[in-house]
């Protein structure tokens, strides 16, 4: 895949983040910009890190229409899994025979809905292991970390899938290349359903908030060890050890606000099937227990059904 068009659909704090980081490195990218249009184009898109630095991508190609751009080598998908139903009229201008789409979105689901509509031998799937906020308009901040662990849809990595992670390396980005897309699904999952859960189930607290509440950590520990049950009854691989560890790499995060709480706090649709009804419906058909998921799902979906 040699200097491939790219387009980014889903404009908030991943594709701005991800699409301007490869822009800069010197890729071809396309911004499908649905919303902010206006004020991208006067100020393009900034990258605030709290280390201090800042970095500016001052003249992104931007477009309110995907037929604007046309057909592209990769499209990369940051929209919310809530408005997965749009893909059906923002892809198909953007597609042509060889266009491969990876998709970066939270959850369970995602691959499976896209593949059914432009087929399973385009995709592939993204983690995005990495704390960010989009603080304003073209503006997100970057507070810790930002690898991309990727796999194929339909198997094992491909000569495509190194290429695309090489273009995300010399973009600055670590990229992992996995053998097994669903293992890395649920990694993040061990994190996501706690993290994304507790701070919305308990009015909007931060992650710093839930790490200092000894009930609210065993919660936590307790949703982490369900999500891990499931993920091995499924074939995974994944140690018991990631709790430990995921609350290691939390702490160091400080007070993060995860997306999902943001997005219920300001009144957005909140991603509930995606990243708590999917996986505990998984968790059912393969018999696990799963109490903690359950009520946790039965929370969220309650809560975010208030008007």
């Amino acid at each position: 895949m040699r200097n491939p068009k790219i387009a980014i659909v889903g404009c908030g704090a991943v594709g701005l983040f991800y699409g301007a980081k490869l822009a800069l490195s010197g890729q071809n990218v396309h911004f499908l910009m649905r919303k902010d249009f206006d004020q991208v184009s006067k100020y393009g898109i900034k990258i605030e890190s709290i280390s201090g630095v800042t970095e500016c991508l001052t003249n992104p190609s931007i477009y309110k229409l995907a037929e604007e751009i046309g057909p592209c080598d990769l499209i990369i998908i940051g929209i919310k899994a809530t408005d997965n139903e749009a893909l059906g009229y923002l892809i198909p201008p953007l597609i042509k025979k060889e266009t491969v789409i990876l998709t970066l979105q939270n959850g369970l689901g995602n691959e499976d809905f896209i593949a059914k509509i432009f087929g399973a031998q385009r995709v592939l799937g993204g983690l995005c292991f990495v704390c960010l906020n989009r603080i304003s308009k073209g503006v997100v901040r970057h507070i810790a970390q930002g690898t991309i662990s990727c796999g194929e849809f339909t198997g094992l990595p491909i000569p495509r899938t190194h290429d695309i992670a090489l273009m995300f390396k010399n973009a600055g980005i670590p990229f992992i290349v996995s053998e097994s897309l669903i293992e890395q699904r649920w990694k993040k999952l061990v994190w996501n359903i706690p993290f994304n859960g507790i701070s919305i189930s308990k009015g909007g607290v931060d992650t710093a908030a839930i790490l200092e509440d000894e009930s609210l950590l065993s919660l936590v520990q307790a949703l982490m060890a369900e999500v891990i049950q499931v993920a091995n009854k499924l074939g995974c691989n994944l140690s018991t050890s990631l709790i430990d560890y995921n609350i290691k790499e939390t702490k160091s995060m400080g007070p993060y606000r995860p997306s999902s709480m943001i997005d219920f706090i300001e009144g957005r649709p909140v991603e509930v099937e995606a990243i708590w009804g999917n996986p505990v419906r998984v968790g059912r058909s393969v018999g696990v227990e799963i109490p903690k998921m359950e009520a946790m799902y039965d929370s969220i979906k309650s809560l975010s059904s208030i008007e």
